[in-house]
């Protein structure tokens, strides 16, 4: 008898924002796959006797092949057992989840999304950002840090731009969306680490971090630019307020990997 394969959205990192069908999933699985980004914290809600396996991609450290995640899932949903693909935030927002749930489709092996709470949606919620608002922003774009095309389309249009994945990019792209048209003055939030106890929020303008000579944040990062920052300082409630983006320049940014904090709940 065939297995099958959940892909689960974890969140975005703090544990109580996991949802009740992914807590029922992670009950039923034989195999947990987990990315690097999932807080471990989670696993609490798995059998005691599944077996869990690291599939996480970090920039410059070895890892799992995306092919070999893909023949793994199917391998092991062919033998029977219950899969659990663990993913930080959303599966289809930035996860590769539509990849994989392609090739578990190719072979013919019953899978089912568990849509988690995106990192996008969630860590600027936590920094006090509404992504929306009636009278700083009517439209918001998700864009990847590491854009598919060298050519970088970055939706100016669009009051608000998330941009995911910038821990090594977020100076290149803040001069890209200044030299196409966007305000120097343009507000903009970075926020590491978000939903996690030692959240870090920076604010400032394009002009402010594009004058930093060089910056490369340990993930997970994730930038806010548009209008609505400029609430992050009134609309504050979690954790540290957020700081000039000129402190950047000043931290040593390899922090914050204390076992209490993956065991938060």
């Amino acid at each position: 008898m065939t297995g099958k394969v959940y892909l689960i959205g974890a969140g975005p990192g703090d544990p109580k924002l996991l949802t009740l069908r992914a807590v029922e999933a992670l009950r039923e699985s034989n195999v947990i796959l987990i990315d690097h980004l999932v807080n471990r914290a989670v696993l609490r809600h798995a059998r005691a006797t599944a077996r869990v396996i690291d599939g996480g991609k970090r920039a410059g450290h070895p890892c799992i092949s995306q092919e070999e995640i893909h023949r793994m899932m199917i391998a092991r949903a062919r033998s029977g057992q219950t899969v659990a693909r663990l993913k930080g935030g959303d599966p289809f927002v930035f996860g590769r989840g539509g990849e994989e749930a392609e090739a578990l489709t190719e072979a013919g092996i019953e899978w089912e999304v568990i849509p988690g709470i995106s990192s996008g949606i969630a860590a600027a919620a936590y920094a006090g950002i509404p992504l929306l608002h009636r009278e700083h922003s009517s439209s918001v774009a998700f864009v990847s840090g590491h854009p598919a095309s060298k050519r970088k389309a970055y939706p100016l249009e669009a009051d608000t731009l998330v941009i995911f994945m910038c821990g090594s990019t977020v100076l290149q792209i803040a001069r890209e969306l200044v030299s196409r048209g966007r305000p120097h003055s343009t507000p903009v939030a970075i926020i590491r680490a978000g939903t996690y106890s030692y959240q870090e929020v920076y604010t400032g303008t394009l002009a402010q971090l594009s004058e930093l000579d060089n910056l490369k944040l340990e993930s997970p990062v994730l930038a806010v630019v548009g209008k609505v920052v400029d609430l992050a300082e009134t609309l504050h409630w979690f954790g540290r307020r957020p700081r000039p983006v000129a402190f950047l320049a000043l931290e040593d940014w390899l922090i914050h990997s204390d076992a209490e904090e993956w065991a938060s709940a």
